[in-house]
């Protein structure tokens, strides 16, 4: 009789961390819609103030990745996951009383900014303990596997809190949404609760910060790069299509979505079996055509194939580039690298919606692809370039 095949726990503890960090990102994500929301028709403030609320923990997460991924280092995944759980409470606590303040907007708003700052910092901690954590679980050999789980789970929690938390905040108010948030990070702390942490390497000699981002810093910049054609299509894909009379304008998200969760379902091991920047040069050349579909396009079908292509694209260049900083540094500086590398995908979703308004306002939204296309293809020239020299 033959035996049956023994299931490996790490990969059952990955599935969990995976989930916990889903719940985490859905916090975030039932935000984002409801924040300007509130912030314009509650408190009655403009619309650059709403955009700063959002934005705000954004510039959080990108100024503290850094000081996330030492603290990681320095008293493991674990400590950090938990820490920054408890900090998505205080933050979704933060803003549900500012809900609750009548009559006083800008001190209202004054309140939610700082629940922003403190949600910010928690998705800082939670992404890189997490990472971090599922990479000392599983070991480095999968590590592409660890970061394809992360972007999966991410983009999902993304696409499914922004209208959870529209139907929240439609029927308990913008108090009672953040006030159910809490939910969230409760049920990752019980969850994390019984898994094993991995201990740190606390005695090991740390160099400065900047001297590890020197390390990983064309990495960095080509899931820098790469992340324009995502940012391009979820600020200008609309207004893009609804400009010129088409219909679909509201589907771009959907197209590219399709095309990243099939890659990520399919091909999420590739980069741990033929290498990351194998991945990464196919999967930049593959987004560079799809921009150029998108600025292309002759109608409303052509677009949404350049932005599923554009999907297909971007689906595995972070968790590529993401196995190759792995492989670059000590595993007592796993952390600080990878919180450094995670902010250069951070600071492409915060400069492209601004940078690209501007030149959309000169040049017209078809415009903003061709940038992305070039950017696309910048990331394919570096990437080569490191391949030629051995990674």
């Amino acid at each position: 009789m033959a035996s049956r095949p023994v299931r490996d726990p790490a990969e059952g503890r990955l599935y969990t961390l995976t989930f916990v960090l889903f719940l985490s990102y859905l916090a975030v994500g039932m935000a984002l819609p409801v924040v300007p929301v509130f912030v314009t028709r509650q408190l009655g403030l403009d619309n650059v103030w709403a955009g700063l609320a959002v934005g705000l923990a954004f510039l959080s997460t990108i100024l503290t990745r850094g000081p996330a991924g030492i603290l990681v280092d320095r008293r493991g995944g674990k400590a950090g996951v938990r820490r920054g759980l408890v900090y998505y409470g205080a933050g979704l606590v933060a803003s549900a009383a500012a809900g609750l303040i009548p009559n006083a907007p800008w001190t209202a708003f004054a309140v939610l900014l700082a629940g922003r700052l403190v949600i910010g910092l928690g998705e800082s901690l939670v992404a890189v303990g997490i990472i971090t954590w599922g990479i000392g679980l599983v070991g480095p050999a999968r590590s592409g596997r660890v970061l394809a789980f992360v972007g999966a789970a991410i983009y999902g929690a993304l696409a499914i809190g922004g209208p959870a938390g529209l139907v929240l905040m439609d029927r308990v108010g913008f108090a009672g949404a953040m006030a159910a948030g809490l939910a969230l990070p409760a049920l990752g702390l019980l969850a994390i609760a019984v898994l094993p942490g991995i201990a740190p390497q606390s005695t090991a000699a740390r160099p400065p910060f900047w001297q590890v981002i020197g390390r990983i810093w064309a990495h960095g910049a080509i899931v820098c790069l790469q992340g324009i054609g995502f940012a391009t299509i979820g600020a200008f894909f609309a207004l893009y299509l609804m400009t010129r009379g088409w219909s679909g304008a509201g589907l771009g998200l959907t197209a590219f979505g399709a095309g990243f969760v099939l890659v990520r379902l399919f091909l999420g091991n590739l980069p741990d079996r033929i290498g990351g920047l194998p991945v990464a040069i196919g999967s930049l050349a593959v987004e560079a055509a799809g921009q150029v579909f998108i600025w292309a396009a002759p109608g409303p079908a052509a677009a949404l194939v350049g932005a599923f292509l554009t999907g297909l694209g971007c689906s595995m260049v972070f968790p590529s580039m993401g196995r190759e900083v792995v492989r670059r540094v000590e595993p007592h500086l796993r952390g600080t690298a990878l919180g450094g590398f995670s902010a250069f995908q951070d600071l492409a979703y915060g400069l492209t919606g601004p940078l690209a308004g501007l030149l959309a306002d000169r040049a017209g939204y078809d415009s903003v692809f061709l940038i992305g296309a070039a950017s696309a293809a910048l990331g394919f020239v570096i990437a080569v370039g490191l391949r030629g020299r051995g990674g």
